[in-house]
């Protein structure tokens, strides 16, 4: 049987509000010792948190495609290759539920596969 995203990914990563200061992402980041902190809908709110201009909705990555708990590790990870990712949210019932990082996948794939795994990630594309 081979292996999923759930068996490698990282489970309930800390989330920010896309209305939610930067300041805040990035003190989550530097707690958790993550290199990043998926950003969810901002709830409908008036926290007056932050200003526009420093919502972490406006820094984070827009274009983002998930992996699935239940999804092959190996279709996932052919994901991180094709778009040159090092991350990629695992989502469930529309919540993230995990986070699925290189780092993860090393632990669990063969080391020739992760090797190959990270030479395509870094691949430029020019």
């Amino acid at each position: 049987m081979s292996k999923l995203v759930r068996d490698a990914m990282t489970a309930d990563p800390r989330t920010v509000k896309a209305d939610d200061p930067v300041v805040e992402a990035a003190r989550i980041m530097e707690e958790e010792d993550v290199g990043s902190v998926p950003v969810v809908a901002a709830e409908d709110r008036g926290s007056g948190q932050g200003s526009a201009h420093d919502d972490s909705g406006r820094v984070a990555t827009k274009d983002v495609s998930p992996a699935y708990p239940d999804e092959p590790l190996d279709e996932a990870l052919e994901q991180m290759a094709y778009r040159q990712v090092r991350r990629l949210p695992v989502i469930e019932n529309d919540r993230v539920v995990g986070i699925l990082a290189q780092a993860d996948v090393v632990q669990e794939v063969k080391d020739k596969k992760a090797g190959q795994l990270i030479e395509e990630i870094s691949e430029s594309r020019a």
